[in-house]
């Protein structure tokens, strides 16, 4: 299975740049979207339904704001829209397909970019979200949860991991967040590839960053320890410019 997870930072924008396109040269069986800020009615999928694809929403309830989709090859046996909890579905921050081996969950985590009461809601969302996975993981082992964190983990996820150890998204208690989460149970399927340092996700629009490739890994395929061992080959792809972010790629044999 050939998984691509993708921030579009908006997807009527990135179909515009080529979206499209790209997946269709790609060819993955799975494409996982987050950062919608688009409702399903408001954008024209006969292409992508043309490939193959069919295609599920989970919009915010604000229009221009947030939201995840998932599109597919394969038939899910089953797609869950949302984790249950009102303040974070009607934000539009979690989809989840289940196929025959292994489910995957699609999520957009918050930012706290934008201020204290943004931050207080992200470190909230990250409680809940450990716990949701928690009791999921008991009936559905074989998890995938793909998408945006928000957080890079290591100083080797960041490019100026000094300068920024005060900012949300490398904030300490927001990487020790990352660290419980993959020691309850999960593998961060691209450094089982990718040891080495400068790879990265996201880069600021401003100071020619992607340019001079200073930016985050913040984007993440993280992948049940029952399946780690299945895992082919994960990557981020950087020649993918539809949005502030890059895809993130996944080959796994299942």
């Amino acid at each position: 299975m050939k998984i691509i997870s993708y921030n579009v930072n908006g997807i009527r924008a990135a179909i515009k740049k080529g979206l499209f396109d790209w997946i269709k040269q790609e060819n993955p069986d799975v494409v996982c979207i987050q950062e919608l800020k688009a409702r399903q009615e408001q954008v024209n999928m006969a292409e992508l339904e043309q490939m193959g694809y069919q295609h599920y929403w989970m919009s915010a309830e604000k229009p221009g704001y947030s939201g995840v989709a998932i599109f597919s090859k394969i038939t899910p046996k089953h797609v869950e829209f949302g984790c249950g909890e009102r303040k974070y579905d009607q934000e539009g921050r979690v989809i989840r397909a289940d196929f025959e081996r292994a489910s995957i969950i699609c999520t957009y985590m918050p930012s706290g970019t934008s201020g204290d009461e943004r931050q207080a809601f992200k470190m909230e969302w990250l409680s809940f979200f450990q716990s949701y996975i928690n009791k999921l993981k008991q009936s559905i082992p074989n998890l995938i949860i793909v998408g945006d964190y928000n957080i890079a983990h290591k100083e080797i996820d960041i490019h100026n991991p000094k300068g920024n150890e005060k900012n949300s998204g490398f904030l300490p208690e927001e990487r020790a967040w990352v660290t419980g989460f993959l020691n309850s149970g999960f593998t961060d399927s691209f450094r089982v590839i990718h040891p080495e340092p400068d790879k990265y996700s996201w880069w600021t629009y401003r100071f020619n960053a992607r340019k001079n490739n200073k930016g985050w890994r913040i984007d993440y395929q993280m992948v049940a320890n029952p399946l780690a061992q299945y895992i082919k080959d994960a990557n981020v792809c950087n020649d993918a410019y539809h949005s502030d972010h890059c895809p993130t790629y996944l080959n796994i044999e299942i």
